[in-house]
């Protein structure tokens, strides 16, 4: 990359993680459209997404777990076979055409995210342990393929199927999304020994964008438009990436 798209990417960078820390995400799959945008490298691109993952949802966790929304009890059988296929998914390299594709999918998944109206906030029962391992595995894999954190598909499962309350599904999400990051990160720096030289500044502009977004995000900011902003920006990587040859 030029020193004039560097620039260009550290506010974009910021704005990202301003904008999914408000509504208690970490980024990972904005961070992957900006960059797709900017036609960086799916090389450079998944080890990169992790790391702004790893930072913000840090953030994320922490917060969460002081406000007392965390559960361990159902947060442990997502966590278990996902932080190891996390890991072989980040040592895995997939032909680019196929890693466009696929992230492109998950892209248009998570704007299709935003624009869903979430179920109630009501909790009618448990996962089985058998359907937690399982589901942890996959999206262990997806994230360690991917470069994000897995949240985007967990969060609202939980919702869905009634297994948590937002808040502590926003918790466990965290946490889920901090582990496979550290663990795709490891697997994909295992396999290239390699990092990309223009991630520390833009690591800097994502803690701050993270920090002072989970900030006022928690003083109850309205995110209605900001989850409709997040949702065209996704659309326009994710038509991008799969119809880009």
């Amino acid at each position: 990359m030029t020193s004039e798209q560097i620039y260009f990417l550290i506010p974009a960078i910021f704005i990202v993680a301003f904008l999914y820390s408000s509504v208690g995400h970490a980024g990972a799959s904005g961070y992957i459209a900006v960059m797709s945008l900017f036609s960086l490298a799916p090389e450079v691109i998944k080890p990169t997404a992790l790391v702004l993952n790893l930072l913000v949802a840090s953030i994320g966790s922490w917060q969460f777990w002081r406000a007392g929304h965390f559960s361990w009890s159902l947060f442990w059988p997502f966590a278990l076979l996902s932080i190891p296929f996390a890991f072989l998914g980040g040592r895995l390299d997939l032909p680019t055409h196929i890693f466009k594709v696929l992230v492109g999918v998950v892209l248009l998944f998570s704007a299709a995210r935003f624009l869903i109206k979430p179920a109630n906030d009501e909790v009618t029962g448990k996962p089985s342990l058998p359907a937690a391992l399982s589901i942890g595995a996959g999206l262990g894999l997806l994230s360690g393929l991917t470069g994000t954190g897995g949240g985007i598909f967990l969060t609202p499962l939980l919702l869905l199927k009634r297994w948590a309350k937002a808040k502590t599904a926003a918790a466990v999400s965290a946490l889920f999304i901090l582990a496979n990051s550290a663990s795709g990160l490891l697997g994909n720096f295992s396999n290239t020994k390699h990092f990309p030289v223009f991630a520390l500044p833009i690591a800097v502009a994502a803690v701050i964008g993270g920090a002072i977004g989970s900030y006022l995000g928690s003083q109850r900011l309205q995110p209605i438009a900001i989850k409709r902003l997040l949702a065209i920006v996704l659309l326009i990587a994710g038509v991008k990436l799969i119809l880009t040859k």
